[in-house]
């Protein structure tokens, strides 16, 4: 199946004039592109993750990067998740490190450490050895969303088709990976390269834009409605910072991944001080994390983007009590505006209630369309 913006001119979001309704779109991708919805649309971030029964048994007998890497097993854990929660969009099953293989960077993931990369970059040499030559190597990501688009290729019972989304890592995040050498808590060496050494900084930039993009292709054309850029790091970054050394890098990646004619989402975590800043990407949907009220961060972002957020992953622990009104309070501060996707903040967490996360959507989907 292909993705519903393709073969479709009019459903290219730059060539919308106004506020010409997409037919054919999920509803999902109307929000994306602040179009008329008859409710919120609901997904969350890990949607697919270690809180779900179904998950852990695929796990018993697959690592994660086996899961990534064999399409039918990455199908089908984006799929199970999908259903079981009644979402309106599938993300798929893979890494943001992915990317690195082919690059020529390699990782692992080790227990209660996360991934480790065990020979950073951290050399205008080491830089220049980075490949962008086997992009092809990615494809399974590829064969993976084909076949979640082909299964979800019939509208829902609803009406409404399920959107499909695509993501890739922001050059920033995945530089720190890369320099780290894994997870970090001061970016010690990330910030050392970009200070000191000019050469280095915005090459590695470029290679990871040139890679990422490919990679994004790759997904729309298999059928991906949408691509989420996570910048997870990002609020690390001071705003001074992240104008010099990563706005027009990620820039370039947001435009260059909207012009394969799909809407883009960029999403980091703890940014509120960057949010205008980040709108200046050009991005279609900010991601809000839950540290800043969602009408105080769409309103740092302006009116013409939407937004997505920003329920607190934890509060899937509450009382139902006070779920709800959480709930109802973001859906409040959205006001019924277009362009709002209800996601968490942050991704959901091991050991969350399955209960709680089903009805979560069940209750945006009822709060929302009254």
């Amino acid at each position: 199946m292909e993705s519903l913006l393709s073969n479709t001119p009019a459903a290219n979001h730059f060539e919308i004039a106004g506020n010409e309704q997409i037919f054919g779109a999920s509803r999902f991708v109307r929000a994306c592109l602040r179009q008329h919805v008859d409710r919120t649309p609901v997904w969350l971030l890990r949607q697919a993750g270690r809180y779900m029964p179904e998950y852990m048994a695929v796990r018993k007998h697959h690592s994660l990067l086996d899961i990534c890497r064999t399409p039918d097993i990455a199908a089908e854990v984006t799929i199970t998740a999908a259903e079981r929660l009644g979402v309106d969009a599938a993300i798929i099953f893979a890494d943001l490190l992915l990317p690195f293989t082919p690059m020529g960077v390699d990782f692992e993931f080790l227990a209660g450490e996360g991934p480790v990369v065990h020979s950073p970059v951290r050399t205008l040499e080491q830089v220049q050895a980075l490949r962008t030559d086997r992009i092809a190597e990615l494809s399974y990501v590829a064969k993976a969303i084909q076949k979640v688009a082909h299964h979800f290729s019939s509208p829902r019972t609803d009406g409404d088709a399920l959107g499909i989304i695509g993501f890739c890592g922001a050059p920033f995040t995945l530089a720190s990976y890369m320099i780290e050498g894994g997870s970090s808590r001061n970016y010690i060496e990330t910030k050392r390269m970009m200070y000191s050494n000019s050469a280095a900084w915005p090459l590695l930039m470029q290679k990871l834009v040139e890679v990422l993009v490919g990679f994004a292709a790759q997904q729309v054309e298999a059928g991906a409605d949408v691509i989420q850029i996570f910048d997870s790091w990002v609020g690390s970054l001071s705003v001074t910072d992240y104008k010099e050394y990563c706005l027009k890098p990620t820039t370039e990646l947001v435009q260059r991944v909207q012009a394969l004619g799909v809407p883009v989402i960029y999403f980091g975590v703890d940014t509120a001080s960057l949010l205008s800043t980040m709108r200046e990407t050009g991005a279609d949907v900010i991601g809000l994390d839950w540290r800043v009220p969602l009408a105080e961060g769409w309103k740092a972002l302006g009116e013409g983007c939407a937004v997505q957020g920003n329920l607190d992953p934890i509060t899937l622990f509450a009382s139902e009590e006070v779920l709800q009104s959480r709930i109802r309070e973001i859906l409040q501060q959205a006001a019924g505006r277009p362009g709002h996707i209800f996601n968490l903040g942050h991704g959901i967490v091991p050991g969350t209630p399955v209960d709680n996360v089903v009805k979560t959507v069940e209750w945006v989907k009822e709060f929302s369309a009254r």
